[in-house]
């Protein structure tokens, strides 16, 4: 009598809300189609036969020598020790302890060491997202006390992971020329969506646009504002906005204030965003290189657009612009300045913006995530089978690598 061997366990760790982080909860959901999967996280991803471990923790308000402590360690480079006694990593240490799991796969930098920890002698696949040793850069308190701690980190810890993905090229690359390990690349593609493009006759006045996201001042979202100045009547926008910052969400509503054109709508959940946003024409994202990331960016807003069959526009940010031309499916402005933007956008109509909706179509399957879920799973399913997996140094208790 043959019995069927029980399916592998995954545990995987992000320091996120697991049910509106798209890029972690298409990972739980490819990952548990196929193995167990234990989640952890700040919020329970919501999926039926996946088990939540919360990472929730109370940060308690530092005194000011708690703070003058944590700073000088930062300075005096005692970066293991600053990692290993925060208070998310204790929780996490906490939460995690006696899980057993057959691979772990870490969200983000701040979650490798642990989940290293964690994993025993398992093998950890590490998703970078983005570039970890300049995600503030444009912050001179950052670079002083963050900069060399996360460049430690990735240095330290990135080369103990058994497969590594982020999110372009070009932060690919970059972490290769500063760890030696070669990430591949995941982008943060949504499933592809079986939808025909929204095709307007010529005679139709208005020209409606959309920008969603995360209200993050460093996007400099008001530049979008700015340029529907340049623009005439035929052009509305609306802003369908996450709260990052609210502070900064009411300074755009006054920027935006005596133009009734723009509107600030409340956001749509995630998995409703393609088809609400496929009654536009044009999708707009203009975010100048503020940051190493900011420079390097291709996110979720990408290439959910080109999903709700919109035309394109953005700035010259190379790996979206790189996939617009490609496609050609959208416009790209020669600079990030308001003017510039205005000036591109405002030669269009829907005879071109159906030109470029209907090649976003053609695109629609090869910029969805069928190619990442095959990507993600044939790196699983390899450091699951024991022949291709060797265990890299073991993490001391005290935090970093050691080789023995």
């Amino acid at each position: 009598m043959t019995h069927e061997a029980a399916p592998k366990t995954i545990l995987v760790i992000s320091y996120s809300n697991l049910a509106t982080d798209p890029r972690v909860n298409r990972q739980i959901r490819w990952l548990s189609e196929f193995y167990r999967v234990i989640a952890a996280g700040l919020a329970d991803p919501g999926m039926a036969g996946v088990p939540f471990i919360s990472l929730r923790h109370v940060q308690p308000a530092k005194s000011l020598p708690g703070r003058i402590k944590s700073a000088l360690h930062l300075l005096a480079r005692r970066y293991d020790s600053h990692y290993w006694h925060l208070p998310a990593t204790v929780a996490g240490l906490r939460a995690l302890e006696g899980v057993g799991a057959d691979l772990v796969l870490a969200n983000d930098l701040e979650a490798l060491p642990l989940a290293l920890r964690a994993a025993g002698v398992a093998p950890v696949v590490f998703d970078a997202h983005e570039y970890a040793p300049r995600q503030f850069d444009n912050s001179l308190t950052w670079k002083v006390f963050l900069q060399g701690y996360q460049t430690y980190l990735c240095k330290a810890y990135i080369p103990c992971a058994a497969a590594m993905f982020t999110v372009c090229q070009g932060i690919a690359d970059q972490y290769e020329r500063d760890t030696g390990v070669r990430p591949r690349v995941l982008t943060s593609a949504p499933e592809y969506h079986d939808l025909q493009p929204n095709l307007k006759p010529d005679g139709v006045d208005k020209i409606r646009m959309i920008h969603h996201g995360a209200a993050s001042p460093p996007r400099e979202i008001e530049r979008m504002i700015a340029a529907m100045r340049f623009l005439d009547d035929r052009f509305e926008l609306d802003f369908l906005l996450v709260p990052g910052s609210q502070a900064y969400i009411a300074r755009l509503q006054e920027v935006a204030r005596p133009d009734p054109r723009i509107r600030f709508l409340p956001p749509v959940p995630m998995r409703e965003l393609v088809a609400f946003s496929s009654a536009y024409d044009i999708g707009l994202f203009l975010v100048p290189p503020t940051t190493f990331n900011l420079r390097h960016t291709l996110p979720n807003k990408f290439f959910e657009f080109i999903q709700a069959r919109l035309a394109v526009a953005i700035g010259p940010s190379p790996e979206m612009a790189r996939l617009v031309k490609e496609h050609d499916c959208g416009v790209v402005a020669a600079d990030f300045e308001p003017r510039s933007f205005a000036a591109i956008l405002s030669r269009l109509d829907h005879a071109q913006i159906n030109h470029f909706k209907q090649r976003s179509h053609a695109a629609a399957r090869a910029l969805s995530a069928e190619q990442n879920k095959t990507l993600l799973l044939d790196v699983v399913t390899g450091l699951l089978t024991p022949s291709r997996w060797e265990t890299p140094g073991p993490i001391s208790a005290a935090g970093g690598p050691h080789s023995g």
